[in-house]
């Protein structure tokens, strides 16, 4: 994540492109170290947020309104005063800093015109909201800093504004071959390192993907390079710098499965295992970002209690499988005790008194073996005790199999859940899933209970999405969906879809009678696989059939079925370019 000085001139950009000239309509701040500015003009009405938070400060355009506090917070109240009603007249990045200006012109107390400039500067800790006359002396900021809290620059009503100093870098816009390879080649420090410790506005993740376009390792020092490699390296910074000027810009999200990882104003090669979301406008990409990005972290937060209950669960069904599959084990003598008894049976007479052993002919096989005693007892005793020690053990392995096998099914539930808790996106799905918890032993208490008692019904609905021909696909995000999918939703001729032999959703293609054509095939096999287990694999097989062939298991869990006489396919879990629909 990286709101780096290219990412600001991305902004810049785009705000000369949609707010400039147009008026501030309103100013609201929603948070302490938050504004949000209604812009009209020209027939339009734009948002802009800017927070200085200390954790996550940023500043992009939105269609979201904020409620704003009945009062006004001092700072807001000055803005209002200042520059309400006033246009925008340039939008500006001084030298590749992480920083925008706004030059503001309005009409003061007497009618006069005049103008202000409202600094932005998105520097993490030490973000700020800055407020200046046209002479550059502070008006007021949204924090106020004193030399207490730093020694380097104090911002406070009276003081000039002037842009802290206190790296010598350079700008590199500004950057030249010579200068460049002087500075990247004495350097000790590794070759990414020099890059963004140089230059301004350049974080360790653009100073990585030059290294990378250049076929460079970024963690190497630099002087471990030789002169021609340097030069390459030049090559590949010159040009996204020439991108820059000529704001050839594309922002983008790069996604890991549903988790985005980062986001930038030009394609990250060194992601190219990932996939890349390109949008035409860096607010959206900043928009969706933080929005999926917040989603993804809160869900995850919110299922940590499934996710420990499930685990806890596997762990003890999987300690009793094994342990039942050591018992189960044991009882393979219970053939041999049959053995013995039946020859001691027919051939006991013959065993000397006393004996620990007796060595006799096994019938079955025309070979001699011996046979082990208990001394004190007789043949025909032994015989007995040899039958009852069948008798039991076949007993034991007749209940161990019924055993074993509900507990195979009891695991194979519990890792369709937690399967389904890792496709699982907003709070309904969570419910859904301790709902089903609750349903089989589980879990103890049921959640969704309202103020009279009865259970909540949550509202997860299955994901929806639209094949290249034009066919309907549905996906079970749990258990309960694809049952409904499988047995409610889908019709005979219907296609469905699964990850053979691992856990995964069930995918029902409405074929409205049609004979589908192979890309829906392939497209439907690519989400069963995305949607199951496999899906950090290279292929997965997926199984098909009509729906009708599919028939539920009798007493087990939902969702489990059985089909004969299937198709199958082997193919990559990439649902790219497959339209979501909802």
């Amino acid at each position: 994540m990286a709101f780096d000085g290219i990412v600001i001139a991305n902004l810049v950009h785009e705000l000369n492109q949609t707010i400039l000239n147009l008026k501030i309509s309103k100013i609201a701040q929603p948070e302490s170290d938050e504004l949000l500015f209604t812009l009209k003009g020209n027939g339009q009405t734009r948002r802009l947020l800017i927070s200085a938070s200390a954790s996550l400060p940023l500043i992009y355009l939105t269609d979201s309104n904020k409620q704003s506090p009945l009062t006004a917070p001092n700072f807001c109240m000055v803005l209002r005063k200042h520059i309400a009603n006033g246009k925008i007249t340039r939008i500006y990045q001084p030298h590749m800093e992480r920083i925008i200006c706004f030059e503001i012109e309005h009409l003061d107390e007497m009618g006069d015109l005049g103008h202000k400039i409202l600094i932005i500067e998105i520097m993490g800790k030490h973000s700020n909201i800055i407020f200046c006359d046209e002479g550059n002396t502070i008006i007021d900021s949204i924090k106020h800093v004193s030399l207490n809290m730093s020694s380097v620059r104090e911002v406070l009503p009276g003081r000039s504004y002037f842009i802290p100093k206190t790296q010598d870098k350079k700008d590199p816009l500004e950057a030249n071959e010579k200068d460049f390879l002087q500075i990247i080649h004495t350097s000790s420090i590794s070759l990414s390192k020099s890059i963004y410790g140089n230059y301004t506005g350049i974080s360790p993740l653009i100073a990585n993907e030059i290294c990378y376009r250049a076929s460079l390792d970024g963690d190497l020092p630099s002087d471990a390079f030789s002169e021609n490699e340097l030069l390459h390296l030049w090559t590949n910074f010159l040009h996204l710098m020439e991108d820059i000027k000529d704001c050839k810009f594309c922002p983008n999200i790069v996604m890991k499965d549903k988790e985005p990882v980062e986001f930038s104003s030009f394609i990250l090669s060194e992601f190219s295992d990932y996939a890349t979301v390109t949008y035409d406008s860096i607010s959206f990409v900043l928009n969706q970002y933080y929005e999926k990005r917040d989603s993804y972290t809160r869900i995850r937060q919110k299922s940590s209690d499934l996710r420990k209950v499930i685990s806890n669960a596997l762990d003890r069904s999987r300690k009793k499988y094994a342990l039942q599959s050591k018992q189960l084990e044991d009882t393979n003598k219970r053939e041999k005790c049959q053995l013995y008894g039946e020859l001691l049976t027919t051939y006991g007479y013959e065993a000397p008194p006393s004996a620990k052993s007796f060595d006799v002919l096994n019938y079955y096989t025309n070979e001699m073996i011996t046979i082990p005693l208990d001394s004190d007892l007789t043949a025909l005793e032994n015989a007995k005790k040899y039958f009852e020690k069948y008798a039991k053990l076949k007993r034991t392995y007749q209940a161990l199999t019924e055993f074993i096998e509900n507990t195979k099914r009891e695991l194979a539930h519990l890792e369709s859940i937690e399967a389904s808790l890792d496709i699982a996106v907003n709070e309904d799905d969570l419910s859904v899933l301790r709902d089903e918890l609750f349903d089989f032993g589980f879990v103890h208490k049921r959640a969704n209970v309202g103020k009279n008692g009865k259970k909540k019904q949550a509202k997860s609905i299955p994901f929806h999405y639209l094949s290249s021909d034009g066919y309907h696909i549905y996906v079970g995000k749990n258990n309960y969906q694809n049952e409904d999918l499988t047995f409610k939703l889908a019709t005979g001729n219907d296609w469905w879809f699964h990850a053979k032999g691992i856990p995964g959703s069930h995918v029902i293609v409405k074929s409205n009678g049609d004979t589908l054509p192979d890309s829906t095939f392939e497209e439907a096999a690519k989400l069963a696989a995305y949607y199951s287990k496999g899906k950090d694999n290279a292929k997965v097989e997926i199984d098909y059939i009509e729906k009708k062939q599919v028939k539920k298991v009798t007493g087990a869990a939902p969702g489990f079925v059985i089909y004969h006489t299937n198709y199958s396919m082997s193919i990559e879990p990439d649902i790219s370019g497959i339209e979501f629909i909802g």
